[in-house]
């Protein structure tokens, strides 16, 4: 008889259910995942916007910033020239396409197409 901590040690946590949600969130949209793409790949995303920010960029160009979440890993969305996009938040679920690169041992997207969903 499996006592009550092996019970609790198997059962999912919150985190773990949100990412899961996520996955299946990007499989119905037609994208694949994040942990799945190959640098510099085109590819299309489904997640979640986690954070939204501003920053500065060299000769006073600014950019917008967002971390996108699939459930399996984050990206970084880079609109240059930018201080908000409308419907742009954290919260926010949107499919992205665009092509992957790298930024140090982060993922980057720079000016994405995206689709925000209803």
């Amino acid at each position: 008889m499996p006592s009550r901590l092996s019970r609790a040690w198997r059962r999912p946590t919150l985190e773990q259910i949100e990412d899961d949600e996520l996955q299946r969130s990007a499989d119905q949209a037609g994208c694949r995942l994040l942990a799945s793409q190959s640098d510099r790949a085109v590819c299309s995303l489904h997640g979640e916007l986690r954070s939204v920010t501003t920053r500065p960029v060299s000769d006073g160009v600014s950019a917008l910033e967002a971390q996108l979440y699939d459930g399996s890993g984050q990206v970084t969305l880079v609109w240059l020239g930018r201080r908000e996009i409308k419907g742009i938040e954290p919260g926010r679920r949107l499919t992205v396409h665009g092509r992957i690169g790298r930024r140090g041992d982060s993922c980057v997207l720079y000016t994405p197409r995206y689709e925000l969903d209803a």
